[in-house]
């Protein structure tokens, strides 16, 4: 069992539409304060997973465990978990006072002892010089801000965000990553946090959970899931690395950790460069071995630039075997021969 904080464990967790199985029988311990993202392709299953411990889905086996009590058969409400959906699900005749304030009123709360609390959320999240407002009249990022404040009012041990930054541009998620650690930080609570983007999941993430054909690929922190992927799906899927194979067996090996040289020098593969990639702080080229496997450098801009390279040219690639991080193998990978 879990410890007497607001832990949350997944035992055996188990998911079934008709025939086919969503979760299939996930265990895993998110310790109290965390900020865990569930990171996965789209289909992968973690999406079911969140809505199972919201109570917005059934469980079909296993069971959820929060604060040392199962909750898999409570209502949503009686779970201490609030839930962050992806659209928001803003009332739009409503104030965004009484957006936030929409739960506590149906839990039969007074006008002034709701409002009272809802302004408390408002300013939790800067936005109570907008509490008089439509969510039509907000900004995208300042509706997300309302979504949070609803769904805080109701102090949940575990507050579970459903791909929240999806809907927004490119440079105001960068800033709500930011507030959202912030703000996860600043209230102490676990924040579970649904994502399929790498670079979301890295930034706020201090447990990564890596979901694949509703099993769990791999679970830790952030910089060791990054730096010691287990498998070859989640090296790939974290990015950031390719998939070699030697004599001694099957290898991550980061971008950044190869160097491109002349293809005459000693201990190097020999490649042909098939796509050169401008990255600003550095330039991402993707070379193709002799046995037809595609591998990704990334050069500082200034090395590339001082003796650049284009498609079709050739070219040497070459590592320390230090950087190489064996892998667990599921099926052959063709070898690549230094």
């Amino acid at each position: 069992m879990i410890s007497a904080q607001h832990d949350l464990e997944l035992i055996s967790l188990t998911k079934r539409y008709g025939e086919t199985v969503a979760v299939n029988a996930i265990n895993h311990h998110f310790t109290a304060g965390t900020y865990a993202c569930l990171l996965g392709p789209s289909g992968c299953g973690k999406s079911s997973t969140l809505r199972m411990i919201a109570g917005h889905e059934s469980v079909s086996g296993g069971t959820i465990v929060l604060s040392g009590r199962e909750i898999a058969a409570l209502p949503p409400a009686g779970r201490g978990t609030a839930m962050m959906f992806q659209n928001y699900a803003l009332f739009p005749h409503l104030s965004v006072l009484d957006n936030v304030a929409f739960s506590l009123k149906m839990k039969g709360a007074e006008t002034a002892e709701r409002h009272r609390a809802a302004r408390e959320m408002l300013e939790l999240v800067d936005m109570s010089d907008f509490a008089d407002r439509r969510p039509a009249q907000l900004s995208g990022g300042q509706q997300q801000r309302v979504a949070l404040a609803r769904a805080l009012i109701t102090r949940p041990q575990v507050l579970l965000l459903d791909e929240p930054l999806s809907a927004l541009d490119p440079f105001l998620r960068i800033r709500m990553r930011g507030e959202l650690k912030k703000l996860q930080r600043e209230l102490g609570i676990s924040f579970i946090h649904v994502t399929h983007g790498q670079d979301e999941a890295l930034a706020l993430a201090d447990e990564i959970v890596v979901m694949n054909n509703a099993v769990i690929e791999q679970a830790g922190p952030a910089r060791e899931v990054f730096n010691a992927p287990r498998t070859e799906f989640v090296a790939r899927f974290i990015g950031g690395h390719n998939i070699v194979a030697t004599p001694r067996g099957s290898f991550a090996l980061r971008s950044d950790a190869i160097r491109v040289v002349g293809s005459s020098e000693v201990r190097v593969v020999e490649a042909s460069v098939i796509n050169v990639e401008y990255q600003g702080a550095h330039v991402a080229l993707t070379a193709r071995t002799a046995e037809e496997q595609d591998v990704t450098a990334l050069v500082p801009e200034s090395e590339f630039f001082s003796n650049p390279r284009s498609p079709g040219d050739p070219v040497g690639l070459t590592w320390d075997d230090v950087d190489l991080h064996a892998l667990q193998t599921k099926e052959p990978t063709k070898e690549i021969h230094a």
